[in-house]
């Protein structure tokens, strides 16, 4: 007989296993997809002539991500002799593993347990790592440490460009973390909670927050908030960008002022992690965006709302995902549409507009949830 406790550490170590597995492959192929669409929009042909190692054919440069791989982990990890080598080390290991926390708390398919076919014990939670009560919390605590390894590398590197661009990240993260966090507090107000898994159920029951009109019923009590929600939206997705250190907020790097930002000074290995570290940002940041305002893993109008099999845990699964590389699309598009704006502006937009509007907009929903008598 196996023991309950047996099967949740069990099951907890194959999700920790499938989960950095499958964010691991979506961030190499992540590159990949961005130097496609690149080249797509600048009307080139892109990585095409690296195929996989067991098959002839060259499907597309499919196999440069493991070339790349290859490549870093291979070359020699030289250290300058004008860093302070401690911290120098360290920088990369702060960067890269943030991002890998923050997805541990992001439900990727739903939470009532499923049995498989000879355990007579159920696998509990089976759609996140970690189902904690304050998830919302502990993920904005957790991200907001991807800054330390880019300041201390900057500073650690000794050298001038990679300086300015830590310092440059530090005043943006704290910019943008501030009304990051302002733009989701109208989220908990309307849902009652900080429990990610809680806030996707609320959007299959009432409808998504950004399309509210798609849950299993209409609200027409969550259609009031719905403007105040969008401006949540629009908020929470430009801070976004600006987290993630992405075009047109990527001027921590913006390599015709400071080569190469704070990890000018990087090469090898050590450089791949930043690397690494950026792409599962941007993955884990997409998947938060699509968990709060885009139904989670859920499909509109409560399709697959349940997960008591494993082939609709498995469809759960699936939809999160293409989801997640939807939006991760977008976010390329927008790096090779806009310019970089200057740091001025980037400055001015985030003290001047976000913070206030999303302020005032705090303020909208409470008014709104007092009036109609608490959450809808």
């Amino acid at each position: 007989m196996v023991s309950t406790l047996t099967v949740f550490v069990i099951s907890t170590l194959v999700k920790i296993l499938l989960v950095v597995g499958v964010l691991l492959g979506l961030v190499a192929y992540a590159v990949l997809a961005e130097r496609k669409v690149s080249a797509a929009m600048q009307d080139r042909i892109g990585p095409n002539r690296v195929g996989l190692p067991f098959l002839q054919a060259r499907l597309m440069g499919l196999g440069q991500p493991l070339a790349d791989a290859f490549k870093l982990m291979l070359k020699e990890q030289f250290v300058p002799g004008h860093v302070r080598g401690f911290y120098y080390n360290l920088a990369p290991i702060l960067a890269f593993l943030p991002a890998l926390l923050a997805i541990c708390v992001i439900p990727f398919a739903g939470v009532d347990p499923i049995r498989l076919p000879g355990l007579s014990v159920p696998i509990p939670q089976p759609g996140v790592i970690a189902n904690v009560g304050i998830g919302a919390l502990l993920l904005f605590a957790v991200t907001s440490l991807g800054v330390y390894g880019i300041v201390l590398a900057g500073w650690s590197s000794n050298s001038k460009y990679a300086f300015l661009g830590g310092i440059r990240s530090s005043a943006q993260m704290i910019s943008y973390e501030v009304a990051l966090g302002f733009s989701a507090i109208p989220i908990f107000l309307i849902s009652g909670g900080l429990s990610l898994p809680q806030i996707v159920d609320f959007q299959i029951e009432r409808g998504w927050f950004l399309f509210p009109f798609v849950g299993k019923q209409i609200d027409w009590h969550l259609l009031l908030f719905w403007p105040s929600l969008l401006i949540s939206s629009l908020i929470f997705l430009v801070t976004l960008f600006a987290e993630t250190n992405r075009a047109p907020f990527d001027l921590p790097e913006s390599e015709q002022e400071l080569v190469g930002g704070y990890n000018t000074e990087y090469g090898g290995m050590r450089f791949g992690m930043f690397f690494l570290g950026e792409y599962a940002a941007l993955i884990s940041a997409s998947g938060l965006f699509v968990t709060l305002f885009l139904g989670g893993w859920s499909l509109p109008f409560g399709w697959l709302s349940t997960s008591s099999s494993l082939g609709t845990f498995l469809l759960q699964a699936l939809v999160f995902l293409v989801k997640v590389c939807a939006l991760v699309f977008f976010f390329m598009w927008i790096r090779w549409t806009l310019p970089r704006f200057r740091y001025d502006q980037v400055m001015t937009l985030g003290w001047k507009f976000l913070l206030p509007i999303s302020m005032v907009n705090i303020v909208v929903v409470a008014i709104l949830l007092a009036v109609f008598g608490g959450t809808p």
